[in-house]
Protein backbone atom coordinates (compact mmCIF):
# COMPACT_ATOMS: atom_id res chain seq x y z
CA UNK A 1 0.00 0.00 0.00
CA UNK A 2 3.06 2.41 0.62
CA UNK A 3 4.11 1.82 -2.84
CA UNK A 4 0.59 3.80 -3.97
CA UNK A 5 1.11 6.48 -1.35
CA UNK A 6 4.38 7.37 -2.84
CA UNK A 7 3.22 7.35 -6.57
CA UNK A 8 0.54 9.51 -5.39
CA UNK A 9 3.26 11.85 -3.64
CA UNK A 10 5.35 11.87 -6.74
CA UNK A 11 2.69 12.81 -9.59
CA UNK A 12 1.40 15.07 -7.39
CA UNK A 13 3.25 18.28 -8.41
CA UNK A 14 2.41 17.21 -12.56
CA UNK A 15 -1.15 16.47 -12.14
CA UNK A 16 -1.63 19.94 -13.80
CA UNK A 17 1.64 20.29 -14.74
CA UNK A 18 2.68 17.20 -16.59
CA UNK A 19 5.59 15.87 -17.98
CA UNK A 20 6.52 13.95 -20.76
CA UNK A 21 10.04 12.33 -19.63
CA UNK A 22 10.99 10.01 -16.81
CA UNK A 23 14.11 12.93 -15.58
CA UNK A 24 12.50 14.16 -12.76
CA UNK A 25 13.10 14.99 -9.11
CA UNK A 26 11.61 11.93 -8.04
CA UNK A 27 10.67 13.92 -4.64
CA UNK A 28 10.97 17.37 -4.51
CA UNK A 29 9.71 20.21 -1.53
CA UNK A 30 6.32 20.42 -3.01
CA UNK A 31 5.80 16.58 -3.02
CA UNK A 32 2.50 16.10 -1.11
CA UNK A 33 0.30 13.60 -0.97
CA UNK A 34 -3.23 14.10 -2.31
CA UNK A 35 -6.85 12.93 -2.21
CA UNK A 36 -5.61 9.43 -3.46
CA UNK A 37 -3.99 8.89 -0.80
CA UNK A 38 -6.02 9.92 2.10
CA UNK A 39 -8.49 7.53 0.37
CA UNK A 40 -6.18 4.96 -0.33
CA UNK A 41 -5.14 5.43 3.66
CA UNK A 42 -9.24 5.28 4.26
CA UNK A 43 -9.90 1.96 2.52
CA UNK A 44 -6.84 0.17 4.74
CA UNK A 45 -8.47 1.26 8.12
CA UNK A 46 -11.95 0.52 7.10
CA UNK A 47 -10.30 -3.16 5.75
CA UNK A 48 -7.95 -3.33 9.48
CA UNK A 49 -11.15 -2.87 11.81
CA UNK A 50 -14.34 -4.19 9.74
CA UNK A 51 -13.91 -8.06 9.19
CA UNK A 52 -17.78 -7.82 7.78
CA UNK A 53 -16.78 -5.59 4.89
CA UNK A 54 -19.72 -3.13 5.37
CA UNK A 55 -21.04 -0.47 3.30
CA UNK A 56 -21.72 1.70 6.39
CA UNK A 57 -18.34 1.60 7.93
CA UNK A 58 -16.43 1.92 4.74
CA UNK A 59 -18.99 4.80 4.15
CA UNK A 60 -18.02 6.38 8.13
CA UNK A 61 -14.17 5.73 7.20
CA UNK A 62 -13.93 7.55 4.19
CA UNK A 63 -15.93 10.79 5.29
CA UNK A 64 -13.55 10.58 8.39
CA UNK A 65 -10.82 10.95 6.67
CA UNK A 66 -12.02 13.50 4.23
CA UNK A 67 -13.09 15.69 7.33
CA UNK A 68 -9.69 15.31 8.64
CA UNK A 69 -7.73 16.22 5.88
CA UNK A 70 -10.62 18.27 3.73
CA UNK A 71 -8.49 20.20 1.69
CA UNK A 72 -5.77 17.95 0.20
CA UNK A 73 -3.78 18.46 -3.05
CA UNK A 74 -5.81 19.27 -6.22
CA UNK A 75 -8.77 18.79 -3.96
CA UNK A 76 -11.47 15.76 -4.57
CA UNK A 77 -13.51 15.24 -7.19
CA UNK A 78 -16.81 16.99 -7.93
CA UNK A 79 -19.13 13.99 -7.16
CA UNK A 80 -16.77 12.83 -4.96
CA UNK A 81 -16.86 16.40 -3.07
CA UNK A 82 -20.42 16.22 -2.89
CA UNK A 83 -20.79 13.04 -1.65
CA UNK A 84 -18.63 13.36 1.02
CA UNK A 85 -19.75 16.79 2.11
CA UNK A 86 -23.31 17.47 0.45
CA UNK A 87 -24.89 14.39 0.89
CA UNK A 88 -27.67 15.79 0.75
CA UNK A 89 -27.85 17.22 -1.99
CA UNK A 90 -27.10 13.52 -4.00
CA UNK A 91 -30.04 12.08 -6.33
CA UNK A 92 -30.68 8.84 -7.18
CA UNK A 93 -29.38 8.32 -10.60
CA UNK A 94 -31.93 5.62 -11.07
CA UNK A 95 -34.86 7.27 -10.32
CA UNK A 96 -34.13 10.88 -10.32
CA UNK A 97 -35.00 12.24 -7.02
CA UNK A 98 -33.21 13.31 -4.12
CA UNK A 99 -32.46 10.68 -1.16
CA UNK A 100 -31.60 12.97 1.67
CA UNK A 101 -28.16 10.81 2.28
CA UNK A 102 -25.37 9.13 0.36
CA UNK A 103 -25.62 7.04 -2.25
CA UNK A 104 -23.62 5.61 -5.55
CA UNK A 105 -23.23 7.89 -8.39
CA UNK A 106 -22.62 5.33 -11.25
CA UNK A 107 -19.34 6.61 -11.68
CA UNK A 108 -16.54 5.34 -14.23
CA UNK A 109 -14.01 7.70 -12.73
CA UNK A 110 -10.85 6.54 -11.80
CA UNK A 111 -10.90 6.96 -8.03
CA UNK A 112 -12.06 3.44 -7.28
CA UNK A 113 -9.22 2.15 -8.65
CA UNK A 114 -6.51 4.81 -7.07
CA UNK A 115 -7.92 3.57 -3.64
CA UNK A 116 -7.85 -0.04 -3.37
CA UNK A 117 -4.35 -1.27 -2.81
CA UNK A 118 -4.98 -2.43 0.16
CA UNK A 119 -7.64 -4.51 -1.27
CA UNK A 120 -4.94 -6.68 -2.71
CA UNK A 121 -2.79 -7.67 0.11
CA UNK A 122 -5.57 -8.66 2.62
CA UNK A 123 -6.87 -12.07 1.53
CA UNK A 124 -5.55 -15.31 0.20
CA UNK A 125 -7.16 -16.12 -3.17
CA UNK A 126 -8.06 -14.00 -5.84
CA UNK A 127 -11.94 -14.19 -6.24
CA UNK A 128 -12.03 -12.77 -2.17
CA UNK A 129 -9.42 -9.50 -3.54
CA UNK A 130 -12.24 -9.16 -6.38
CA UNK A 131 -15.24 -9.61 -4.32
CA UNK A 132 -14.00 -6.84 -1.54
CA UNK A 133 -12.64 -4.56 -4.30
CA UNK A 134 -16.38 -4.49 -5.95
CA UNK A 135 -17.58 -3.19 -2.00
CA UNK A 136 -15.32 -0.81 -1.99
CA UNK A 137 -16.06 0.38 -5.34
CA UNK A 138 -19.25 0.20 -5.34
CA UNK A 139 -20.57 2.22 -2.33
CA UNK A 140 -19.81 5.56 -4.58
CA UNK A 141 -18.33 3.92 -7.97
CA UNK A 142 -20.96 1.74 -9.28
CA UNK A 143 -20.91 2.12 -12.66
CA UNK A 144 -19.36 -1.53 -14.12
CA UNK A 145 -16.06 0.30 -15.10
CA UNK A 146 -15.66 1.67 -11.94
CA UNK A 147 -15.79 -1.55 -10.40
CA UNK A 148 -14.10 -3.51 -12.91
CA UNK A 149 -11.07 -0.59 -12.35
CA UNK A 150 -11.05 -1.55 -9.22
CA UNK A 151 -10.88 -5.10 -9.58
CA UNK A 152 -8.05 -5.03 -11.76
CA UNK A 153 -6.15 -3.35 -9.56
CA UNK A 154 -6.23 -5.08 -6.66
CA UNK A 155 -6.07 -8.61 -8.76
CA UNK A 156 -2.58 -7.03 -10.37
CA UNK A 157 -1.57 -6.79 -6.61
CA UNK A 158 -2.53 -9.89 -5.53
CA UNK A 159 -1.15 -11.46 -8.33
CA UNK A 160 2.60 -9.51 -7.88
CA UNK A 161 2.69 -10.27 -3.95
CA UNK A 162 1.81 -13.63 -4.71
CA UNK A 163 4.72 -14.28 -7.58
CA UNK A 164 2.87 -14.40 -10.76
CA UNK A 165 4.81 -13.08 -14.03
CA UNK A 166 4.57 -10.14 -15.70
CA UNK A 167 2.68 -12.38 -18.30
CA UNK A 168 0.49 -14.00 -16.28
CA UNK A 169 -1.12 -10.61 -14.64
CA UNK A 170 -1.14 -8.96 -18.13
CA UNK A 171 -2.99 -11.99 -19.90
CA UNK A 172 -5.37 -12.71 -16.53
CA UNK A 173 -6.29 -8.50 -16.68
CA UNK A 174 -6.73 -8.70 -20.25
CA UNK A 175 -8.79 -11.68 -20.27
CA UNK A 176 -10.91 -11.31 -17.17
CA UNK A 177 -11.80 -7.49 -17.45
CA UNK A 178 -10.97 -6.78 -21.42
CA UNK A 179 -8.37 -4.03 -21.04
CA UNK A 180 -6.01 -3.62 -23.59
CA UNK A 181 -2.27 -3.69 -22.32
CA UNK A 182 -0.45 -3.81 -25.38
CA UNK A 183 0.09 -0.53 -26.27
CA UNK A 184 4.00 0.04 -25.16
CA UNK A 185 4.34 3.26 -22.94
CA UNK A 186 6.19 4.91 -24.88
CA UNK A 187 3.90 4.87 -27.66
CA UNK A 188 0.81 5.73 -24.93
CA UNK A 189 2.67 8.47 -24.14
CA UNK A 190 3.12 10.40 -27.10
CA UNK A 191 -0.88 10.74 -27.43
CA UNK A 192 -1.43 10.43 -23.98
CA UNK A 193 -3.66 13.93 -22.32
CA UNK A 194 -5.71 13.66 -19.19
CA UNK A 195 -8.38 11.16 -18.55
CA UNK A 196 -10.35 10.67 -15.09
CA UNK A 197 -12.21 7.51 -16.10
CA UNK A 198 -11.00 4.09 -14.94
CA UNK A 199 -11.28 2.46 -18.74
CA UNK A 200 -8.73 5.17 -19.58
CA UNK A 201 -6.14 5.30 -16.79
CA UNK A 202 -6.16 1.59 -15.58
CA UNK A 203 -5.00 0.36 -19.06
CA UNK A 204 -1.95 2.71 -18.92
CA UNK A 205 -1.06 2.84 -15.38
CA UNK A 206 -1.13 -1.13 -15.67
CA UNK A 207 1.31 -0.94 -18.44
CA UNK A 208 3.59 1.55 -16.85
CA UNK A 209 4.24 -1.54 -14.62
CA UNK A 210 4.90 -3.99 -17.19
CA UNK A 211 7.58 -1.73 -19.25
CA UNK A 212 9.36 -1.33 -16.02
CA UNK A 213 12.59 -2.78 -14.26
CA UNK A 214 12.00 -1.68 -11.08
CA UNK A 215 9.70 0.19 -8.51
CA UNK A 216 11.61 3.50 -9.20
CA UNK A 217 11.00 2.89 -12.48
CA UNK A 218 7.66 2.22 -12.85
CA UNK A 219 6.95 5.12 -11.13
CA UNK A 220 9.05 7.37 -13.48
CA UNK A 221 7.16 5.56 -16.02
CA UNK A 222 3.41 6.21 -14.66
CA UNK A 223 4.20 10.18 -14.27
CA UNK A 224 5.68 10.59 -17.83
CA UNK A 225 2.79 9.38 -19.56
CA UNK A 226 0.92 12.83 -18.36
CA UNK A 227 -2.76 12.97 -17.91
CA UNK A 228 -4.00 12.12 -14.15
CA UNK A 229 -0.16 11.66 -12.68
CA UNK A 230 -0.56 11.13 -9.52
CA UNK A 231 -3.58 8.64 -9.96
CA UNK A 232 -1.93 6.96 -12.98
CA UNK A 233 1.58 6.85 -10.30
CA UNK A 234 -0.67 5.79 -7.20
CA UNK A 235 -1.93 2.68 -9.36
CA UNK A 236 1.09 2.01 -10.42
CA UNK A 237 3.13 2.32 -6.95
CA UNK A 238 0.78 0.38 -5.41
CA UNK A 239 1.45 -2.76 -8.23
CA UNK A 240 5.13 -2.62 -8.22
CA UNK A 241 5.74 -2.52 -5.06
CA UNK A 242 3.98 -5.77 -4.76
CA UNK A 243 6.00 -7.32 -7.58
CA UNK A 244 9.60 -5.58 -6.69
CA UNK A 245 9.43 -4.85 -3.26
CA UNK A 246 10.19 -0.29 -2.31
CA UNK A 247 13.87 0.59 -1.82
CA UNK A 248 14.54 1.63 1.70
CA UNK A 249 15.48 4.78 0.75
CA UNK A 250 12.48 5.79 -0.82
CA UNK A 251 10.39 4.53 1.83
CA UNK A 252 12.65 6.55 4.29
CA UNK A 253 11.79 9.82 2.53
CA UNK A 254 8.55 8.87 2.02
CA UNK A 255 7.56 8.22 5.49
CA UNK A 256 8.66 11.49 6.37
CA UNK A 257 6.09 13.28 4.57
CA UNK A 258 3.43 11.08 5.94
CA UNK A 259 1.04 12.19 9.15
CA UNK A 260 1.07 9.89 11.54
CA UNK A 261 -2.54 8.28 11.71
CA UNK A 262 -1.36 7.13 7.66
CA UNK A 263 1.90 5.34 9.70
CA UNK A 264 -0.29 4.13 12.15
CA UNK A 265 -2.37 2.21 9.44
CA UNK A 266 0.49 1.22 7.26
CA UNK A 267 2.44 0.27 9.80
CA UNK A 268 -1.01 -2.28 11.11
CA UNK A 269 -1.15 -3.87 7.58
CA UNK A 270 1.85 -4.61 7.72
CA UNK A 271 2.23 -8.48 8.53
CA UNK A 272 0.00 -8.93 5.44
CA UNK A 273 2.97 -7.24 3.06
Amino acid sequence: MLGAIIGDIVGSIYEFDNIKRMDFPFFSSKSTFTDDSIMTVAVADWLLHDGAHTHAKLEETMVRYAKAYPFPMGGYGGSFARWLFSPEMLVDYKTGTKVGGRCPYNSWGNGSAMRVAAVGWMFDTLEETERVAEISADITHDHPEGIKGAQAVAAAIFMARNGMSKKQISDYVQERFGYDLSQHTDEIRKTYGWEDSCQGTVPPAIRAFLDSTGFEDAVRIAVSLGGDSDTLACITGGIAEAFYGIPSDIVVEARKMLPAKFLEVIDALKPRI
